[in-house]
Parts: structure tokens; C-alpha cells; sequence
């Protein structure tokens, strides 16, 4: 297996060739295809050995016929977060992660910025938030007062099901809601969910799976820790007749109130994915097959394999809880708004993830599609958006910058073709937790909160999370749309945050 040389990763000059003022090439040994790369000369500085190290050792990997690199790219789980991985013959965990089907998603409350911005109304919301959505690593239903409660029988639906409508029904999610996922439901290998009732009685006879299940299933509708969040938003539409018609359909008012959020399928998809690396691993060393770049994380399974529908049924295990998480954090975040304020009601805008791996059609044939920190981009006219709201102005893209620059609205261009129909997944870290925790000062960062008004849960706002230790969100946008992959439709500014970190100031 040919890897990145240290000669490479050490040296001073770009290891990319430029393609336009925000395309590259980076190019691989051996004439392979080279990995596509979007991202001003700025962004690609910030794309460091590492980073390199792991596109060239994933790109060169065993039936990847595509890799992609994003602006939001940077060192990951053996594959960069912040990339696209096609392949038309094997099935790879790590450019899915450890956090099966994290995602994001939108909710529109018909509410105008005026009713969020007394300071005292916006305590009330979160205080109402958190009584209802809890955050934290380990913490689930038990530790706040509100939340719903998730029967085995109901988890063991959940985790098989999806977004079906008996399920919502028993969670108190309005059903329609489903028709606003980029996938509300995943089956298993064999397109059945049989296969995925099978699985699951597989895990629950064999090991800890058992005893540890009932835990991860009270999990439902929590945030978790990391960079997960809760954020209520004031809705700026961008001045132009295409971002005014995007709106409309997506359901977003100029000046409007949104709420976004950014969770993934917590201890129960980390679960089925260690799992997988671990046997998976075990295969390797078993047969003796020579590892990607020598990296452990870049496992894979050939399709049709009994390893690789293992895994094709643990994702979708693992993604279909995601997306019960998201949708219950929205129907309990939308029950705290109409707590505080009564008769107001709230539409979900869309519910789209950045941690999958889907069959699409790449190249004229059919792929399985890793997204590791990208976002589907499917422009209006893409066939597989016939029959949805989306169909004339392609789908919702949500991305999440930072609580001081905003998040974004985007809408893919036709250009979104030479990236497998994908865009970044937000900013992307440009500096590690350690690294941020050592560079930057705790008062500084508390203080640019209240400077900016912008209110949180957290006594401290976590200084891993802060806004420096990410990329500059204006670049990677301005990234996104000189590559010609989107265009944005909406801004969003935060009014207040909800984070893992201490306890609720009074």
C-alpha cells in the first residue's frame, strides 16, 4: 500500500496543484485518480500533514474510486473529518465515524426576533430547553424532569423502525415531520428491516450489548458533549429572488426564529461502531490483510461479504436512532418555546446528516457514498428529490459555523456534481481541544458572549468550543460558492446557546 512519505508531510511547499480560485488536485502515486479539493489557497493552508496524510492513504485504499476534500477539512478517524469517499465494491467504517449518522437540524417557530430579545424571555427558553433535552456525555431521560420516556419495547421500535409513524406517534413527534429527512428511516443490508430485528437480537444476546441497551435508549432526545448543540436563531434571508423562492419552500421567514441543533446517535451508535472496528480489526489480523497506510481505522469490508452486511446493519441500527434523537429534541424544543410562549407552533425545515453512508450514483453507476463531516448536496432537478417539497430548489443544507459568525442556509449549485453531490458539514476545527485549551483565555471568550449578547447554559462556555478554535466560517463559505458547489440562502444569528458544560446560570 502506498502512503504519504514523511518527505511529503514535512515539507514547505503545497502539496495541491490549482485547479481555480477554489479548486485543487491533490495528486496520488501511481497515476491514481486524484482526490478533488475545494478551498481557497487560505483553506487549503489550513489542511495540514495530517490531514493529507490520511486523504492520500483513504483515496489510495482498496475500491475507493473518489475522495473529496472539503473546506472544513481537517485530521480525523483514519479518514478526514470533512470528506467524501465513494466506493462501488466495499463498505469502509472510518469515513462514517464513531458517531453513526451525526446530523443537523432545523426548526421554524412562527415567532419574530422581537418575541427573543428580552434577556429574561430567553433565560425562560433555555431553563424550559433544559428541563426537557438534557446534555452531557452519559446523561439521558433520568436527569431532567420533562423529558419522555423511552420503554424497551419503544427503543427496540425505534432502533428498527425509524421515523415511522406509529413510532412518532408514541413519542409525541408530529409524522409529517418524517417527510422532511433526508432519510427518516434505514433498513438493512438486504432492504428489509427484518434484517435489522434480526441484528439487534444478535447484539442483545451476545455480550454487554444487553444490559447496556435500556441505558443508551434513555439517551433519546439528549445532546451529548463535544461539539453538539442546541441554538435558537434570528433568520436573515439573503436579498435575491432565488434565496427568497428557497426560503419559501424550506418554510424560513426574514427575521423569523429558528432553532438548530447538531447531535448524532450518541452512546448507542459509539456501541455499534466500536463494535465494528473492533471485529473488523480482528478479520484483518486473523488473515493477515495488509491495512490502509498501515492505519487501523481504515478497516473495510468487500460488499456482499458477511462482515460488510454486519456493518451495513449496525449503521443503520445506529442511524436510525440518530434520527429519533433529532426529531424528539425538536418536537421537545418546540413544546419549551410553547411553553414560554403559549399557542405558537413550529414546522421542522429539514433534518440532514454529515456522518452516513448512502448508495447514490456516482460516475454512472451505483456507490456507496461515505460522508465523514459532509453534507448531501442534491441541486433542484436531481432525480432522487422527484416527489419531495425540494424537487424544483434543491434541499436544505444546514451548516454550522460558529455561535458568533452564524450558521448558514445553503442551496446546491449544479456544480455540486464534481464533489459526489456534497459540501462541508460546517467550519471545521483548526485547532485541537488540547491545543485550544492551552491557547485561549476562558474570561476572553466568556466575555465576547455577553459582548455579542449571546446567552448559554453553561457557566463557562467550553474552551475547546470556542469560535477560534475554528476555521473562519466567511472563507469556507466564500469556498463553497467560488467552487460553484452552493449557494446560500439564509444566515442564522444566535441568540443563545445550548452546550455540555456546567451547571445553568441563575
Amino acid at each position: 500500500m502506498t502512503t504519504v512519505t514523511d518527505t511529503q508531510s514535512q515539507t514547505d511547499a503545497s502539496p495541491f496543484i490549482e485547479t481555480g480560485e477554489a479548486t485543487a488536485i491533490l495528486p496520488l502515486p501511481n497515476d491514481a485518480k486524484p482526490v478533488a479539493v475545494f478551498g481557497t489557497e487560505a483553506i487549503r493552508k489550513t489542511f495540514d500533514a495530517g490531514c493529507v496524510r490520511q486523504a492520500i492513504n483513504s483515496a489510495m485504499a482498496p475500491g475507493v474510486s473518489t475522495l473529496v476534500l472539503n473546506p472544513d477539512a481537517h485530521v480525523g478517524y483514519g479518514t478526514p473529518v470533512g470528506c467524501v469517499l465513494a466506493s462501488p465494491t466495499h463498505i469502509y467504517p472510518g469515513p462514517v465515524g464513531v458517531d453513526i449518522k451525526c446530523s443537523m437540524s432545523l426548526l421554524a417557530l412562527d415567532i419574530d426576533e422581537d418575541a427573543v430579545a428580552d434577556k429574561v424571555t430567553r433565560r425562560a427558553l433555555i431553563d424550559a430547553i433544559c428541563e426537557r433535552t438534557p446534555t452531557g456525555a452519559g446523561r439521558g431521560q433520568r436527569s431532567v424532569r420533562k423529558s419522555r420516556n423511552v420503554h424497551y419495547d419503544l427503543g427496540h421500535r425505534v432502533v428498527t423502525e425509524g421515523a415511522s409513524p406509529e413510532v412518532c406517534e408514541a413519542l409525541g413527534i408530529p409524522p409529517e415531520w418524517a417527510g422532511r429527512c433526508e432519510d427518516s428511516a434505514h433498513v438493512g443490508h438486504d432492504g428489509t428491516a427484518d434484517a435489522l430485528r434480526a441484528r439487534l437480537d444478535w447484539h442483545l444476546s451476545h455480550g454487554p450489548f444487553y444490559s447496556r441497551f435500556p441505558g443508551k435508549i434513555r439517551q433519546l432526545g439528549s445532546y451529548g458533549g463535544g461539539n453538539h448543540f442546541g441554538e435558537c436563531e434570528v433568520v436573515r434571508v439573503y436579498e435575491s429572488d432565488r434565496a427568497r423562492e428557497a426560503a419559501e419552500v424550506f418554510g424560513l421567514r426574514d427575521g423569523g426564529v429558528a432553532f438548530l441543533s447538531h447531535c448524532g446517535s450518541r452512546g448507542l451508535g459509539h456501541d455499534l461502531a466500536s463494535h465494528q472496528f473492533k471485529a473488523m480489526q480482528g478479520k484483518f489480523e486473523q488473515w493477515g490483510i495488509p491495512l490502509p497506510g498501515g492505519d487501523r481505522q481504515l478497516v473495510h469490508a468487500p460488499l456482499g461479504t458477511p462482515e460488510a452486511n454486519a456493518y451495513l446493519d449496525d449503521m443503520a441500527l445506529g442511524a436510525n436512532f440518530a434520527t429519533i434523537n433529532h426529531l424528539l429534541i425538536n418536537a421537545l424544543v418546540l413544546e419549551a418555546f410553547q411553553e414560554v410562549f403559549p399557542g405558537i407552533d413550529g414546522q421542522l425545515v429539514y433534518f440532514i446528516s454529515h456522518n452516513i453512508a448512502r448508495k447514490e450514483v456516482v460516475d454512472n453507476q451505483q456507490q456507496w457514498v461515505h460522508r465523514k463531516g459532509a453534507t448531501r448536496a442534491f441541486p433542484g432537478g436531481h432525480h432522487a428529490l422527484k416527489g419531495t417539497p425540494f424537487e424544483a430548489t434543491g434541499h436544505p443544507i444546514l451548516l454550522p459555523g460558529n455561535p458568533q459568525a452564524g450558521s448558514a442556509v445553503m442551496v446546491a449549485d449544479a456544480g455540486a456534481q464534481k464533489s459526489c453531490y456534497s459540501v462541508n458539514h460546517g467550519a471545521g476545527r483548526v485547532m485541537g481541544r488540547k491545543a485550544a485549551s492551552r491557547a485561549l483565555d476562558q474570561g476572553e471568550i466568556d466575555q465576547s458572549f455577553v459582548d455579542r449578547d449571546i446567552l448559554t447554559n453553561c457557566r463557562r462556555y467550553p474552551i475547546d468550543e470556542a469560535p477560534a478554535a475554528y476555521k473562519d466560517f466567511d472563507e469556507v463559505l466564500r469556498s463553497v460558492k467560488l467552487a460553484g458547489l452552493a449557494s446560500e440562502v439564509a444566515r442564522l444569528q444566535a441568540r443563545f446557546v445550548i452546550k455540555d458544560g456546567d451547571s445553568a446560570d441563575d
